[in-house]
């Protein structure tokens, strides 16, 4: 007698309102605004009638510019992003929320509160992607031009890891079921609750939190880092991963890397999900998806867009050049920066212009075609059937636990995806045909954060499942799953 097969994966599903890049395709007469809340409750709705696991709002906290005027091309004007969620909280009922919020501009307490906030006004629905910046162009609009930049690479993550830490004491500073009022006695809350101290390198706080433990013990913690200290990050303290990857052979190789750490720390494959950002194209059959993506694609990098991004990696005016013409022939400018806030473009351009040059040569591509190969084409396209096999496979042969979902237009952009395809993956048996609880973690299949007795009153946090308590030379807690860090 054969072994039964084994049960088929269940996928993790999320989405993400487009962001304020070339990606989205705001120019769309489908497309409608970019601003207004009617925009966002659009979308979240959609996401959680396809039963999905979050919504994810990124946030920039600067506009970019683009030689020293706003990038024009841009989206711009989006409010900020924990205060739609609370209000997205009142038109949802199971939809996980998610947000990034930066461990640099902002303060261990009061990030805590709003996040703890928003899991009480939501039922236990709020995340909290974690990141970092020593960007001095962001950090102007702060008072912090150069803050921490100059103090090693390792500084702004060190702040981080120790942030988290910090916030970690917070919501641990009420026990769960508090307050718990007593007519009787004629007390409202236990004496001791909420009270809490710090001592580390980059905080010293001590007092009283205001705010009761979340629903969820912690909000879901999210993180973006792909170096070898980020992946150990991921391992011992998130509770899902942001990859970069979409693309199988790499995404594999980041997938068992990451989940291979896991029992260092203490924990099991299923305690992290990896999730890779992922673009859907769906028509009637693969050849009217694939003339569909080649059309979103090239919306979304247009002539003008081409030479920006050209620009941003030469450090030239190129405006002059022909965005169908050949790369030019003068070298890069290692030292002028003309596209400002903008992640891709801030490591060693000269070794991007070399990639490029050398891709251009060997294919034959124009400017606008090459920023279309390197920047450009969707994850999977296809019909129904073929895009829900496609995302199977994928996650079956250890790709991912699932996939966030980007869309190229605000509010419509997925909903070919929950009509056409959600139905056949729960056909296969690979989604779930209903919520099966309330909270974030219900659907992540991720149990409560336990309270953590072991803290002591003051100084640094112990570190969790063997990651190093936050110290002067902590190790890098990576970034960025920020706006602007797609093309």
């Amino acid at each position: 007698m054969s072994a039964p097969a084994p049960a088929p994966r269940r996928m993790h599903l999320a989405a993400q309102l487009p962001g304020v890049h070339n990606a989205t395709v705001w120019s769309d007469p489908r497309s409608r605004s970019q601003i207004d809340f009617a925009s966002f409750a659009a979308l979240a709705r959609t996401a959680e009638r396809g039963l999905f696991d979050f919504f994810f709002l990124a946030e920039g906290l600067r506009l970019r510019e683009h030689k020293g005027e706003l990038y024009e091309f841009d989206v711009a004007g989006r409010p900020e992003n924990l205060t739609v969620l609370a209000a997205l909280a009142a038109v949802t009922d199971r939809l996980g929320l998610a947000a990034t919020v930066s461990a640099t501009f902002n303060e261990p307490y009061e990030t805590a509160r709003r996040l703890a906030t928003l899991d009480h006004l939501s039922g236990g629905r709020a995340a909290w992607n974690v990141v970092t910046s020593s960007d001095a162009f962001t950090g102007e609009n702060f008072r912090r031009g150069g803050f921490l930049a100059g103090a090693g690479p390792g500084a702004p993550y060190a702040r981080a890891a120790e942030f988290l830490s910090v916030a970690r004491r917070l919501w641990d500073s009420w026990a769960a079921g508090e307050p718990s009022p007593d007519p009787r006695g004629g007390t409202f809350v236990r004496a001791g609750a909420g009270r809490f101290a710090h001592r580390g390198p980059h905080f010293d706080v001590s007092g009283r939190f205001t705010t009761p433990r979340p629903p969820q013990g912690h909000p879901v913690v999210i993180q973006a880092g792909d170096s070898g200290t980020g992946r150990e990050f991921a391992a011992a303290e998130a509770d899902v991963v942001f990859s970069r990857y979409d693309r199988l052979p790499e995404a594999r190789a980041f997938y068992r890397d990451v989940k291979g750490r896991l029992a260092a720390h203490g924990r099991a494959p299923d305690d992290l999900r990896i999730l890779p950002s992922a673009t859907v194209v769906v028509a009637d059959t693969d050849a009217e998806a694939a003339a569909y993506a080649d059309e979103i694609t090239r919306a979304q990098v247009g002539p003008e867009t081409a030479l920006a991004h050209l620009e941003a990696v030469w450090g030239r005016d190129l405006s002059g050049h022909d965005p169908d013409g050949p790369l030019p022939a003068v070298d890069p400018d290692p030292d002028a920066r003309l596209l400002r806030g903008h992640s891709v473009f801030r490591g060693d351009r000269a070794a991007t212009a070399r990639r490029w040059r050398a891709l251009a040569e060997e294919r034959g591509l124009g400017i606008r075609e090459l920023v279309i190969a390197v920047h450009g084409g969707q994850s999977f396209v296809g019909s129904p059937r073929t895009v829900a096999d496609a995302l199977d496979h994928f996650v079956r042969t250890g790709g991912s636990d699932g996939f966030v979902l980007v869309p190229h237009l605000t509010p419509g952009g997925l909903d070919d995806f929950v009509d056409r395809v959600v139905p056949l993956l729960q056909e296969k048996g690979v989604f779930r045909p209903a919520y099966t609880g309330p909270t974030l973690r219900d659907h992540l299949g991720l149990p409560p954060a336990a309270v953590r007795r072991d803290r002591p009153d003051t100084g640094p946090a112990p570190a969790r499942r063997g990651l190093r308590a936050p110290g002067p030379a902590a190790a890098p807690l990576p970034a960025h799953r920020q706006e602007g860090a797609a093309p």
